[in-house]
């Protein structure tokens, strides 16, 4: 399997006329060569895969990372120049989310005759289709989401606080099998239901607001996520309107996920319904994201996408409509283009649900 990932990579130094490539970010040491480390770099060059890192990982490095040797180094960055010009290379791609202090260690360290050169969407392509194995980590991940929720939600009632919930629902997955919560958790009742990324506060839940739940875990290095928003009793009409218009968004941009369909074409069928219900200034970031060993990863899913719909692709469609000083609504789930439509990995129902009735 790394193998195969490497050699799709490789492909990437005749594309870009380059002699090697740099790899450092967690995500792509997983993906590429095997590493579940904190500090490590993978070196490929067309003639072999070099992986780099220091003396606290060199044992794990040998028995996870498929590469043609592993070397060990005292400090990074002299590392990776050593290693450089054991390569006999002159042309480096790397990429474009590096530090900007890290390049220019890089370059200082380096020949004068080098070139370093950023890539960005170009890896991106790398991991933006999932492999069925992939996909089924994702899927176990969403699994542990509604096994969470459902033992949790019986606390989601008046008088009880939003960290509390947050931590609830973080307890949960870990005890059932998670490695880790996919980020800080957003509970946001009422008024704070108007913050996008509110994420959970001290606040007191009360009787006639919505709650919004925004939640994902980490299962074999794959994130879920997912959000649910419910009413505790009775909310006012114009937050049930929210409610509904959020929800018809949600299930016309599913409906139209297919291989071939513009990701910005998902983003408008949602946004215009929103709009046409009076809201569309209420409705500020963009319909979705890819998930995958990063909890926000290619594709992006927005009026400025410029790629497809692939099948093997993985990413959210979550519509929100956000009311200042009111309260707001979003819907979440998480979804694998097939063949034949969107896949919903993410289990928890999304229908208006008021949990005091």
């Amino acid at each position: 399997m790394h193998v195969d990932r490497q050699q799709r990579a490789v492909a990437l130094l005749a594309e870009r006329d380059l002699d090697a490539l740099l790899f450092f970010t967690r995500e792509n040491l997983r993906h590429l060569c095997g590493f579940t480390g904190s500090d490590g770099v993978l070196l490929l060059t067309a003639a072999a895969a070099v992986f780099l890192t220091d003396s606290r990982y060199t044992t794990q490095a040998g028995s996870e990372v498929t590469a043609a040797r592993v070397e060990e180094y005292r400090l990074q960055g002299d590392g990776v120049i050593a290693a450089l010009r054991d390569a006999g290379v002159r042309r480096i791609g790397f990429e474009s989310s590096l530090s900007y202090g890290k390049v220019s260690d890089l370059r200082a360290k380096g020949e004068s005759g080098w070139e370093w050169l950023p890539l960005g969407e170009e890896l991106d392509g790398l991991r933006l289709v999932k492999s069925a194995e992939e996909v089924a980590a994702m899927d176990a991940a969403a699994a542990l989401n509604a096994e969470a929720f459902a033992e949790v939600e019986p606390l989601i009632r008046p008088g009880a606080v939003e960290r509390d919930l947050a931590l609830a629902l973080e307890f949960a997955m870990k005890r059932r099998g998670a490695e880790e919560k996919a980020f800080d958790f957003i509970v946001a009742s009422g008024p704070r239901g108007a913050l996008p990324h509110g994420v959970a506060a001290d606040r007191r839940l009360a009787a006639g607001e919505l709650v919004t739940i925004d939640f994902g875990c980490r299962v074999d290095g794959y994130h879920s996520d997912e959000t649910v928003t419910v009413a505790l009793g009775d909310v006012d009409s114009e937050l049930r309107q929210v409610f509904d218009t959020v929800l018809t968004a949600h299930d016309l941009a599913l409906a139209a996920v297919m291989p071939g369909v513009p990701l910005a074409e998902l983003d408008r069928i949602a946004r215009d319904h929103i709009a046409a219900a009076g809201y569309g200034a209420f409705f500020g970031h963009g319909l979705g994201h890819g998930v995958g060993l990063a909890i926000h990863e290619a594709p992006t899913v927005s009026m400025r996408s410029k790629s497809a719909v692939r099948e093997g692709m993985v990413f959210t469609i979550e519509p929100g409509v956000y009311l200042p000083g009111r309260g707001g609504v979003r819907i979440e789930d998480t979804v694998v283009a097939t063949a034949s439509g969107a896949r919903v990995l993410t289990r928890i129902p999304k229908q208006f649900r008021n949990l005091l009735a």
